[in-house]
């Protein structure tokens, strides 16, 4: 009986990737053309060429891959196992002794596969291809300097133990414009002040040119000096002051758990960071937990067929995704700590998969 069960496990993953990969081509398919009809006429009025139009959706495709993946997993299990209903193969499976846990392992196991698939283009591929179509999408469409900060030409920028000012940050000549760097002790006390007409990097650090040093005695008083250039050799280069906002989609985990840690250390709020840092490792799972509560579903269906079914799955998928929105929102109020805010809707789920595979197993279907 082992033997047979493993050959109908290999079916079952066989048929299961099928309808999986039909699923995933249509989703990716429709969510493509839903995407080029809203932003054909931002093309149009932009002139962009072919190739760049192309460029766009072909570096924006392993994001929609990704976003369309869980639903994919979860019509494709709905739809296999209303298959499987319809042929009496699970009512023959039942019989012979196999729980619906047992029935279900293959798929869950075919679905755990996915989602480490699904992890790994998120952390490896997806914030190289979604920061180029960003990019290009900003450079190309909407015409911007992807190097500029809109809100002011003026350049803050806080580090570690430093805050810098300048009239104008120009990256592509790489000068600060009337630059002024304040550095601080372990007490937050100035402890010098450089004041400089201009800052030019080199390649290998900043020089600054005619200004005045302010330095902290041992008296407590500040000594003031001019100079006509002095060299410094700062930890920021001139892409750390880019003020261009990355997109959670364009950055890994890793990357997210920096930017966060770099947020805060200039002294900003970095809950927006941190919950979507917690929704990057919550999203793989979100394929896996939908699949688990989609199953007791489709199984549990007396009427309509598998067009009800797959409706019914959709709408899971829906719900699902309107508690991630609204837990989200929660954690970026600062109700709910990030963790919890980016794990609740799995939560949720988890416990109505496993509520509604025992009522399936205890009073059938």
């Amino acid at each position: 009986m082992r033997s047979n069960m493993k050959i109908l496990s290999k079916y079952q993953l066989k048929d299961f990737f099928v309808i999986f990969a039909a699923s995933q081509l249509i989703f990716f398919t429709i969510y493509l053309l839903i995407d080029f009809l809203g932003k054909i006429d931002n093309f149009i009025e932009a002139e962009v060429s072919k190739d760049v139009m192309a460029s766009y959706f072909l570096y924006k495709s392993p994001f929609i891959l990704v976003q369309m993946t869980p639903v994919a997993s979860l019509i494709s299990a709905v739809i296999l196992f209303c298959i499987m209903k319809r042929h009496n193969e699970i009512t023959a499976l039942r019989a012979s002794g196999f729980s619906i846990f047992h029935i279900a392992r293959p798929i869950l196991l075919g679905t755990l596969f996915i989602a480490g698939g699904l992890f790994f283009l998120s952390e490896f591929i997806v914030p190289y291809t979604s920061s180029r179509s960003n990019e290009i999408w900003a450079v190309e469409v909407e015409k911007r300097d992807p190097t500029r900060f809109y809100e002011s030409n003026q350049l803050w920028y806080r580090g570690e133990k430093a805050i810098y000012w300048a009239r104008h940050f120009d990256y592509r000549r790489r000068i600060l414009d009337s630059p002024s760097l304040y550095f601080f002790d372990e007490a937050f006390r100035l402890t010098k002040k450089i004041d400089a007409l201009k800052g030019t990097w080199d390649g290998n650090g900043w020089r600054f040119e005619d200004g005045i040093v302010q330095e902290l005695t041992p008296e407590g008083g500040y000594r003031l000096r001019r100079f006509n250039e002095i060299h410094l050799d700062l930890p920021e280069t001139p892409q750390t002051f880019v003020r261009n906002e990355r997109q959670p989609e364009e950055m890994s985990y890793w990357q997210l758990k920096v930017y966060a840690e770099k947020v805060r250390r200039e002294g900003y709020d970095d809950t927006r960071y941190r919950v979507d840092m917690y929704i990057k490792l919550a999203l793989p799972f979100m394929s896996l937990i939908l699949v688990f509560a989609g199953i007791p579903i489709s199984l549990g269906l007396r009427r309509g067929g598998t067009a009800l079914a797959v409706s019914m799955g959709i709408g899971l998928c829906f719900i699902y995704l309107l508690l991630l929105g609204f837990s989200r929102s929660l954690g970026l109020s600062g109700t709910l700590p990030p963790f919890f805010a980016a794990w609740l809707a799995s939560a949720v789920f988890l416990l109505l998969g496993i509520y509604l595979m025992m009522r399936i197993e205890r009073w059938g279907f």
